[in-house]
């Protein structure tokens, strides 16, 4: 039996990859008055709902998207989180 899974995917650049959105984020934050934040790494949230047999099936359907079309593997990294939607 299919339900609906609630799956969040959180992408972020790999470390060592420039992240401009992050140091402008940074810079910002330092003009604001917030001098101790040294490093921010910027990404994205991506929220699905999956229709699958169980969670272990939603995440590898989620990790094969990432692999295709969300994340671009060479320069970010994912995480896959999936609940009961």
């Amino acid at each position: 039996m299919t339900r609906v899974w609630s799956v969040d995917v959180r992408v972020t650049p790999r470390e060592g990859i420039l992240d401009p959105a992050g140091e402008t984020i940074r810079r910002a934050l330092g003009n604001l008055g917030y001098d101790g934040v040294r490093s921010v790494r910027a990404g994205r949230l991506i929220r699905l709902e999956v229709e699958a047999e169980g969670a272990e099936a939603a995440q590898a359907a989620t990790e094969k998207m990432c692999e295709q079309l969300i994340a671009n593997p060479i320069i970010e990294n994912y995480v896959v989180r999936v609940r009961e939607g």
